[in-house]
């Protein structure tokens, strides 16, 4: 194989994708930290961070139907036995580098927006009796309340449990498949051992996928503003 066909780059991760995935990180580790943690004014913080990554939240939501190419489902979500092919082929030495997410990474992407969708929804709504009350408590029940706080711890572990598979993920990729799935979410591109087509996303102006996606996140942040203040 020539270094020309070991050194091809394909651009995959936009600008919006990247700071969406680094920030959700940020601000997973404190809500979970100051929601464990406690305290009066650290609870105020939990808070407005639990904002803040629904916001995330349901812009990538949007973003998966309005992004760039790869950041779009329709690139990466498959049927059962697209995933099942794709799982098997793990132990398959000539396995090739996905560009993007892989149909098993696609799918752990859904299931972790889901979780973190739940988890902030939740949040509206609960009531732990001492310090906090969720902006949308006044709308069910103090037993409903109860009970959707009750769901809210439930899915800040599941998603500590379901982050610990992510990451076991990443290092199995590291070293067993060579494969580096950290650094093209921090540079946006792909270094690849074959030559690819030149795919749509790499024609597009950075500065129009960025624009688009500061206009969806502004929706978004004005969306949550609205229900926590006026619902």
């Amino acid at each position: 194989m020539t270094d020309e066909n070991k050194n091809t780059k394909i651009h995959v991760w936009d600008i919006p994708v990247r700071l969406f995935h680094w920030s959700l990180v940020a601000l997973f580790c404190f809500s979970f930290y100051s929601g464990k943690t406690g305290g009066f004014e650290l609870m105020d913080y939990h808070m407005y961070s639990g904002y803040t990554v629904l916001t995330l939240i349901l812009f990538r939501i949007l973003w998966g139907f309005f992004g760039s190419r790869y950041a779009r489902f329709s690139s990466f979500l498959g049927s059962p036995a697209k995933i099942w092919a794709y799982l098997s082929s793990l132990k398959n030495t000539t396995h090739k580098t996905t560009i993007g997410h892989n149909p098993a990474g696609g799918l752990s992407v859904v299931i972790m927006l889901l979780l973190l969708l739940g988890q902030g929804l939740t949040g509206l709504f609960t009531n732990d009796d001492i310090l906090l009350e969720g902006p949308l408590a006044h709308l069910v029940t103090y037993d409903q309340s109860r009970s959707l706080t009750g769901i809210h711890e439930t899915i800040s572990w599941l998603l500590v449990g379901f982050i610990s598979l992510h990451i076991l993920a990443i290092i199995f990729y590291r070293v067993v498949r060579k494969v580096n799935l950290v650094k093209p979410m921090i540079t946006g591109t792909v270094e690849l051992d074959r030559v690819e087509a030149v795919d749509s996303q790499t024609t597009e102006r950075a500065l129009i996928v960025l624009l688009r996606g500061v206009v969806l996140l502004m929706l978004c942040a004005g969306l949550v503003y609205w229900m926590i203040n006026y619902l």
